[in-house]
């Protein structure tokens, strides 16, 4: 099973501007960190960055590798596409955090949006109230 990351995505005012960081960066982005996950090879396994808005997964991307960066610092290789799924509440954190497989939401469907299936403000009130 593969293991993914968390980390919110600081910065952004909506979602489509969350997209929009992703257009017209080729196939890959890099985001620094001070230290690589003890649990890097079971990230590399088909892991994925899982992008918090508004205290809600709400995208991921693909991790493909770890790299050294300067100053004795770790780049996490992502892939550029953006893949929406199920709004899922999660709290917002500093850095990042694992996010164990079955605890992963599920990519959305060929033509379902976001707003289909749950407003996400609605969704973290019932995930509140311990009712999704």
């Amino acid at each position: 099973m593969a293991l993914h990351l968390t980390k919110v995505a600081y910065g952004a005012q909506s979602l489509e501007e969350l997209h929009t960081w992703f257009q017209n960066r080729g196939d890959v982005a890099k985001l620094t960190t001070r230290y690589l996950p003890k649990r890097a090879a079971e990230i590399e396994r088909g892991g994925s960055l899982f992008w918090v808005y508004k205290h809600q997964l709400v995208a991921r991307s693909p991790i493909l590798r770890f790299e050294e960066a300067e100053g004795g610092k770790t780049s996490i290789v992502i892939s550029a596409t953006l893949i929406d799924i199920y709004p899922q509440p999660k709290r917002a954190h500093q850095g990042w955090r694992y996010l164990e497989d079955q605890d992963a939401p599920r990519d959305l469907a060929e033509g379902e949006t976001a707003g289909d299936v749950i407003p996400g403000k609605l969704a973290s009130d019932l995930a509140r109230l311990g009712l999704v």
